[in-house]
């Protein structure tokens, strides 16, 4: 039993009571609009997904469907629709949740331009934008287009970090991002080992230093729930609810 608590928990670790996911505020990565990217695939895998949520604590949601021009060519026009469809839906099941749409905007020359035109979709009153980068590459442009967020009052918000590995063994990489003002969030699911053990070992490492401003499930099908009720007896977890330098709330 020694060996098998070494092993999932850490070295360092032991299990804790699970977390109300309450205490973190609001979820604000998530992809649960049914039927607009790679997550809710129905209405109702919208409403299974958001119930379970609120099971682990969660009553208030800005999900961000992916917006890539050359996979999910999503707009404004097509999302904030989709949304009021699923709150419409949600209030006919009597489902009480606040729920918002912002964007996870991949950074690409489409994503430029909707820089330049002001037309991102924010994250709640402090034009905070969420985007990402390739998975597989740096992206050449991602520099230029953090410099015209902020130079159009823009406050860019770089999603899952710990989940590009060509940064790991270079973590001047996130500190570079700390130096440009981009706020980092990482995936609850990180913390469980289900993107590998140096993912893992990159987002508790980031949440030692204090780098860390915001936490999202990330969330786009079941196996995500299991995986985001797996995280609640992270000791790391913990750590950066209990160090109040998380600004979820700052989104009510």
């Amino acid at each position: 039993m020694g060996f098998f608590r070494k092993w999932l928990f850490g070295e360092d670790e032991k299990e804790i009571a699970p977390i109300d996911l309450s205490l973190i505020g609001i979820d604000m990565h998530s992809h649960l609009l049914p039927s607009i990217d790679d997550g809710a695939q129905s209405m109702d895998d919208s409403i299974s997904l958001i119930q379970h949520l609120q099971q682990l604590g969660y009553s208030k949601f800005i999900t961000t469907p992916h917006i890539y021009r050359d996979i999910y060519p999503n707009t404004p026009q097509i999302i904030l629709p989709k949304l009021d469809i699923l709150r419409k839906e949600l209030a006919a099941r009597s489902i009480d949740v606040e729920i918002h749409a912002a964007a996870e905007y991949f950074c690409d020359e489409a994503f430029e331009q909707f820089i330049e035109e002001k037309k991102l979709l924010t994250l709640g009153k402090k034009n905070y934008v969420l985007f990402e980068i390739s998975f597989d590459e740096e992206n050449a442009n991602m520099n230029r287009a953090i410099f015209n967020m902020h130079l159009n009052n823009y406050k860019p918000i770089l999603a899952h970090p710990e989940r590009y590995t060509y940064w790991h063994n270079d973590f001047t990489k996130y500190e570079s991002m700390i130096d440009r003002d981009v706020l980092l969030q990482i995936n609850i699911n990180s913390l469980t080992g289900h993107y590998g053990a140096m993912t893992k070992h990159i987002a508790e490492k980031l949440i030692d230093l204090e780098m860390v401003s915001f936490i999202g499930t990330d969330c786009h099908h079941m196996g995500h729930i299991e995986l985001t009720n797996k995280a609640r007896v992270n000791p790391h977890l913990k750590k950066l609810i209990d160090s109040g330098r998380l600004l979820n709330h700052e989104l009510l």
